[in-house]
């Protein structure tokens, strides 16, 4: 099923023109029966491509030439390493030996041929993080802010046992927003490639993250929901995501990207009521 949804939406990007961040290869690495349902690239030759694992797999085992294998068999424009220590702390089969992680980061950066993208999954990016990161040599952050999809949360469903979902409950509201995280990096970067995700949901949260300071966004739940039902679903949801960002650039009187990322943005008061 998985390679049926990745092949979907490979497909749906080649035709619209967008680029497509496959899952984490860790599975295919203690499986390799299913790097298959990595491989899309035969039907999405020209789109750009990112391979994906988790940064903790390099205390694991994994070095230059795993990453370069993972690269390979996917296939891949760029390898994206993710950073989640919240949620391996909170899995019972957790992997939580995150030290010295910043200086293989830099070794992967230096040795590998393609670009290393670091990103978070759902709680954000800090000033301080991404200056070291810049510091190792990703070529790109993915800031990934709280708002989204909780991996907390879905570790909570999965512990069986009561105390444990206890202790993953309380880490509900935990993490950095994704708006905020953008102007954090933004200002410690200025000239760092930002890429956003954790929460947007439509093509005004995409307009809303470049006027911010991104360079790209990044969507989840709707294309994934989409490719479940057909190819045609996802190349729509794609198509109105790109007309609602065209929509809000021309609402807002921005000609281009260029123009979108300089307007003026204001912070809206979150009990703010727009019909009152």
């Amino acid at each position: 099923m998985a390679g049926v949804i990745n092949r979907t939406l490979a497909e749906a990007a080649q035709t619209c023109g967008v680029a497509m961040g496959l899952g984490s290869f860790r599975t295919a690495l203690d499986h390799p029966e299913a790097a298959i349902s990595f491989k899309v690239r035969k039907v999405a030759p020209d789109i750009l491509l990112f391979a994906n694992l988790g940064v903790v797999q390099l205390n694991y085992g994994i070095d230059v030439d795993a990453c370069l294998k993972v690269v390979q068999e996917c296939n891949a424009d760029a390898l994206i390493l993710h950073l989640n220590p919240l949620q391996e702390a909170l899995q019972a089969e957790g992997e939580t030996n995150f030290s010295g992680l910043l200086k293989k980061i830099e070794k992967i950066c230096h040795d590998l041929t393609v670009p290393v993208v670091v990103k978070e999954v759902g709680w954000g990016i800090s000033a301080d993080t991404a200056r070291k990161l810049a510091s190792a040599g990703v070529a790109a952050i993915d800031v990934a802010g709280a708002g989204g999809t909780s991996w907390s949360q879905v570790e909570m469903y999965r512990l069986g046992d009561t105390s444990q979902a206890q202790v993953a409950a309380a880490f509900r509201s935990w993490g950095i927003p994704t708006t905020q995280s953008i102007g954090m990096v933004r200002q410690a970067l200025p000239r760092m490639i930002i890429l956003a995700s954790g929460g947007l949901k439509d093509g005004i949260d995409i307009a809303k993250c470049l006027a911010l300071g991104a360079t790209a966004g990044g969507v989840a739940r709707p294309f994934l929901k989409a490719a479940t039902l057909s190819l045609e679903a996802s190349i729509q949801t794609i198509e109105t995501i790109k007309l609602q960002i065209k929509i809000a650039m021309f609402a807002c009187g921005a000609k281009n990207l260029v123009a979108l990322s300089k307007v003026e943005t204001i912070a809206i008061d979150p009990t703010y009521d727009s019909n009152s």
